[in-house]
Formats: structure tokens, C-alpha cells, sequence
């Protein structure tokens, strides 16, 4: 072979090798803390299922925090094409600065919920404590890890998942705001985000309860080897809804809105719901969660709207600047 045929040849794989590379598309989801392993497995099977249904190759990208951390993070810029949070009013906070639809909840099934979670106990193994329900958590020399819930949902959640157990149990507002008061005094400090109290608990052996998604359960016993803790769920807690949407400002830019919006689909396919419940997320579809109803606890379960009208309310009540966290929660 000649050199003019070489050069020809090589200039050919170069040329394929850029149409291939420009054919790629790029997706990056900004997501809250306590999801990588669930986003991790919902990457691996959608990727060849976006190649075989549009014969489009695709590379999926993570970026991993206390979900407001992460609503800001994109609010100041970071390219997520797509946010998976697990709090509403995240998601709200990018809509009202137009990075997302208004009507987000509309644009996909269940309020653009494709699943949602629950608030339990993570305890030492053997329960030394002997931690049952919410009512343990206020007892003298119990040390209580929970996330700020100003920076994550995970800390929003529990916060509000305990305010409502005081209330369903027939207390009055006042009585709420007295236990959560006793319960944030056994916080030895508060956490960013999900995985960082996590951390703090299982590594750096802080506390002697954890309070978290159930979903985390399966990312700890993956992580951190199996029956290093015990789970305890509580007698009541909170529906924990997982909103989802896409990023309007980043796909316009890069072009990436049919693939963005192939991407949350996924979430609510039979295979992308069972992906769910394998990692102890609860998925909506009755055939995947009667499936794993194993998995699944039965717990007394309130909604938000329910007890606090709305998670937008909530946080003007609860947890803006000058609410009622800011009056029981005392720095220490």
C-alpha cells in the first residue's frame, strides 16, 4: 500500500472517528446525594436502550449533593441537562428563575414523580440503644444524625416527617415544635447532604441513630458490607416524593431535549421501575411494587399536602430564613 493511500485512510478514520464522537451526545443529571447507585444502574441499562431504540450512542454524566446544594450549583451554572431531586422545591427554585418549565409537574406521569421514598432509622448493629420510634430520638444521651435541612431534602423530610408524627399522635403545633426542639438538641452537628451523614455515622462512627431515605439502606450494606447496621422503621412517616425535569437553558443551548426527555421516561418504564425497587426506592407501577412488596414495610404514611399543605409552604413556615428551624436549632 502506498503512502498517499495510507494518508488517505488515515484521514478517512480520523473523519469517522469526529462523526462518531459529534454523534455522541453528553447528558449530565444533577442529582441529590443518597441516589448514585440507583442513577448508576439506571445509566448502565439506559444507555443501550436509547442505542437500540434510536440507534444514538449516548454518555451519561453525574453530579452528586444535598439536593439544594445541587439546585443552586445548577442556578449558578453547572450544564445538568436534567435534575432528579427529592424535594419539589428544588425543582421550584430552578422554575423560578426559568430554568425549568413553570408547568414542570405536568410534563411527566405521578407529578413528574416517577418515585418516591420514605424516612426510617439506621441504628448500631444489635440496636444498642434500643431505638423503636420517633420518641427514642429525644431521650437523654441519644445522639441523632440528621442532614441541615437548608442545604437537603433528606434533612427537610426528616424534620417534617417527625413534626407530623407529633401531630398524627393528636399533638398540637405548639407540642411539634417543642419535640423538634429536644430532637435537634441530640444533633451533634448537621450534615450537608445525605451521604455525608452517612459518612459521619458509618465511618467516622458519630451518633447512634441515623435518620434517612430508605433508599440509602441498599447503598449502605452495598458499600459497607451487609449487618452493619440495623433498620428500624418508625410507627409513622412521610411520603417522600422524587420530582423530576428537565433543564430548559441547557438543552436549548446543546440540543439535547429529546434525549433529556428520553431519559426521565425510563424512570417510569417497567425495567427503570424495577431498577428502582431493587435499590429500595419505591417505585409507582402496582405490578413492580406488588413485585417487591417484601422490600417494602408496611407504615402509617402522611403526604406533605396533607399535613402541610404543600412543600412550598412548608418551607416558608419551616425553613426560610427566620422560620421556625431557625427558632429551635441552636448552632452549637
Amino acid at each position: 500500500m502506498n503512502s498517499s493511500i495510507k494518508t488517505f485512510l488515515a484521514a478517512l478514520a480520523i473523519a469517522a472517528s469526529g462523526m462518531a464522537s459529534a454523534q455522541q451526545q453528553t447528558l449530565l443529571n444533577a442529582s441529590y446525594d443518597v441516589a448514585r447507585e440507583f442513577y448508576k444502574d439506571i445509566n448502565a441499562a439506559f444507555i443501550p436502550f436509547y442505542k437500540k431504540t434510536t440507534g444514538k450512542d449516548v454518555k451519561i454524566d453525574q453530579a452528586h449533593g444535598g439536593s439544594s446544594a445541587q439546585a443552586r450549583a445548577v442556578a449558578d451554572g453547572l450544564d445538568a441537562d436534567v435534575v432528579t431531586m427529592n424535594t419539589t422545591t428544588d425543582i421550584e427554585f430552578l422554575a423560578e428563575r426559568g430554568l425549568v418549565a413553570k408547568d414542570w409537574a405536568r410534563r411527566f406521569p405521578q407529578n413528574s414523580s416517577p418515585t418516591s421514598s420514605t424516612m426510617l432509622f439506621l441504628v448500631r448493629n444489635g440496636n444498642p440503644k434500643g431505638i423503636k420510634d420517633w420518641d427514642d430520638l429525644v431521650k437523654p444521651g441519644v445522639q441523632v444524625v440528621v442532614v441541615n435541612p437548608k442545604t437537603g431534602g433528606n434533612g427537610r423530610y426528616t424534620y417534617l416527617a417527625a413534626w407530623g408524627y407529633v401531630k398524627k399522635k393528636g399533638g398540637t403545633d405548639a407540642q411539634a415544635q417543642e419535640f423538634l426542639g429536644k430532637l435537634y438538641k441530640n444533633v451533634p452537628v448537621l450534615a450537608r447532604g445525605g451521604r455525608d451523614a452517612t459518612t459521619a455515622f458509618l465511618q467516622r462512627n458519630t451518633g447512634d441513630v441515623l435518620v434517612t431515605f430508605e433508599s440509602e439502606v441498599e447503598s449502605v450494606n452495598k458499600e459497607f458490607g451487609a449487618n452493619k447496621v440495623d433498620v428500624v422503621y418508625p410507627s409513622i412517616s412521610i411520603v417522600a416524593e422524587n420530582p423530576v425535569a428537565v433543564v430548559e437553558r441547557t438543552v436549548a443551548r446543546k440540543g439535547t431535549a429529546e434525549l433529556a426527555k428520553a431519559y426521565l421516561n425510563f424512570l417510569y418504564s417497567e425495567e427503570g421501575q424495577e431498577i428502582a425497587a431493587k435499590h429500595s426506592v419505591r417505585p409507582h407501577s402496582p405490578a413492580v411494587l406488588r413485585k417487591y412488596a417484601r422490600s417494602f414495610a408496611p407504615i402509617q404514611l402522611f403526604t406533605v399536602q396533607e399535613m402541610f399543605g404543600s412543600l412550598g409552604e412548608a418551607q416558608k413556615v419551616h425553613f426560610n430564613d427566620g422560620g421556625q428551624f431557625d427558632k429551635i436549632y441552636i448552632v452549637k
